[in-house]
């Protein structure tokens, strides 16, 4: 019988947000976690097109083992919207690591002081109100903005909608005064409620969030049904075999059990969800087609939600 696969040379966490950026965080907790058990292993980052350029990075080293790739649910939205030709199923499922809520955050000097006077206005004057996003339209905060917005009374569609490469790009554009919020994960803006700059509206969490969201509602409280998250996972390249699948599985686990782990969750209000294996690719394919029908209601999609 031959032995295990096992790595034989460095392994490269590509990240397809800047330095700081939400998938960038992820890389750098994974590939600190990862050292724990001694794997040798790099952060590389290749941002641009709304984290879509990373993937053909992915696609360029087909069958390599090496190689780790930030995964989120965009890449589910992304291909029902018609953004991107790929999705989970052009490449390697490998693990969900964790799950991160929306924060809708606006400037401190802003006329919205609260979740209601924004509930007020999307329901009263919709196309007046603009939101800053990262990655793309139709993501899960944008999805996350739609069902505040349907139950508010406005039109979906209405909302003036800027999307950014990075959430923190998204910040900086309210705190620039070019969009009146942002709905973007709640690690991604903690400098500046740190600063004063910005206050935190509402989250999309089904219970409160610590530390600089304590204070802040959640949708759920305010009667608005929104506990819409982002999870973030790891992806492999296509063609990886059953022992390498085996593998890396195993070292993603024993990762989020590293020392380093919890604390890095807490920091980042990041929520616990790891899933492998079986039960990955069922959430995957549940997921899409559960998008696919949102997408559709929410007129952001006239795609099938399978691959042709």
């Amino acid at each position: 019988m031959s032995a295990a696969w096992k790595p034989e040379r460095q392994i490269d966490i590509l990240a397809g947000t800047p330095p700081g950026g939400g998938l960038d965080r992820t890389a750098r907790t994974l590939a600190a976690a990862l050292n724990v058990s001694n794997v040798n292993n790099r952060v590389v980052n290749i941002p641009g097109d709304g984290a879509r350029k990373v993937w053909a990075s992915v696609d360029a080293r087909a069958g390599d083992p090496h190689l780790l790739c930030i995964s989120s649910p965009n890449l589910t939205t992304d291909f029902l919207t018609g953004i991107a030709a790929f999705n989970h199923d052009s490449y390697t499922p490998l693990a969900i690591l964790y799950n991160e809520y929306i924060a809708f955050v606006t400037r401190s000097d802003s006329s919205y002081r609260s979740a209601g006077e924004l509930l007020k206005r999307l329901r009263t004057d919709t196309a007046k109100v603009t939101v800053a996003l990262s990655t793309a339209a139709g993501n899960p905060n944008h999805i996350a903005l739609a069902q505040v917005t349907r139950h508010a009374g406005g039109d979906v569609r209405a909302p003036v909608v800027r999307v950014f490469d990075s959430a923190l790009d998204a910040v900086a554009d309210v705190v620039a005064g070019n969009a009146d919020v942002a709905a973007v994960t709640a690690a991604s803006a903690v400098t500046e409620l740190e600063a004063g700059v910005c206050r935190a509206l509402a989250v999309s969490s089904p219970a409160r969030l610590a530390g600089w969201y304590a204070q802040t509602p959640t949708w759920l409280e305010l009667g608005v049904p929104c506990t819409l998250g982002a999870w973030r996972g790891v992806h492999g390249a296509r063609g990886l075999n059953p022992e390498q699948v085996a593998y890396w599985e195993n070292a993603l686990t024993q990762a989020t059990q590293a020392p380093s782990w919890a604390p890095e969750l807490a920091r980042h209000y990041w929520t616990p969800m790891r899933v492998t294996g079986y039960a990955l690719r069922e959430h995957l394919q549940h997921e899409q087609n559960e998008m696919g029908t949102m997408l559709a209601e929410l007129g952001f999609t006239n795609r099938p939600n399978t691959l042709k």
